[in-house]
């Protein structure tokens, strides 16, 4: 247990783990801001909550630097706490929603199922130049089948496609190292 406790004691992940808490927390705050705006808060609006991951991916990398590494950070450090505190902000943010859809207002998730299948509908001879009418078919009964659990999966992945360039961005301008060629070092 003790090994357990001590891999989990170590500053990178500490922190990483606390931001991204934050960071779903945020996520989450920006969703219901949709919600009682009546904004469609599972729309494609949505996506402007990277820009609350991506500060708080910069705040962590700062926190770190300044604070843990005296001022240094390497780059695989950035490259962690970036990813660590995505991962856990989207399983936050992913699990919140879930339960707001799932418990608080299940209309918000009908609608969102409406538009997408509304969405097929309207782009179905696009669509069917390079599905068959079969697959067609079959993607509209999935897309109609959906449980609010989808929406965990839908976040986690659609977060981590997107966070890939932001999170090597953040890295490599927080970054500081000791050592290399533009080193003041003799």
């Amino acid at each position: 247990m003790q090994s357990i406790i001590g891999y989990f004691n170590k500053p990178v992940l500490k922190i990483s783990l606390v931001f991204g808490l934050i960071t779903g927390l945020l996520a989450f705050v920006f969703f219901l801001a949709l919600y009682f705006v009546g904004a469609a808060p599972l729309s494609n609006i949505r996506v402007l909550d990277m820009g609350i991951f991506i500060i708080l991916i910069s705040g962590a990398c700062w926190y770190y630097r300044k604070n843990v590494g005296n001022g240094l950070l390497h780059l695989y450090e950035a490259l962690t706490i970036g990813y660590v505190v995505l991962c856990v902000a989207a399983i936050v943010n992913g699990w919140l929603i879930y339960l707001f859809v799932s418990y608080v207002d299940p209309s918000v998730f009908t609608d969102y199922i409406s538009s997408n299948l509304k969405l097929l509908t309207e782009g179905r001879n696009t669509q069917l130049n390079y599905l068959s009418e079969a697959e067609f078919v079959e993607i509209y009964k999935a897309t109609q089948n959906n449980t609010p659990s989808i929406l965990i999966k839908d976040e986690i992945s659609k977060k981590l496609l997107i966070g890939i360039i932001p999170i090597l961005i953040v890295s490599l301008i927080f970054r500081k190292q000791d050592y290399g060629i533009y080193s003041n070092k003799p």
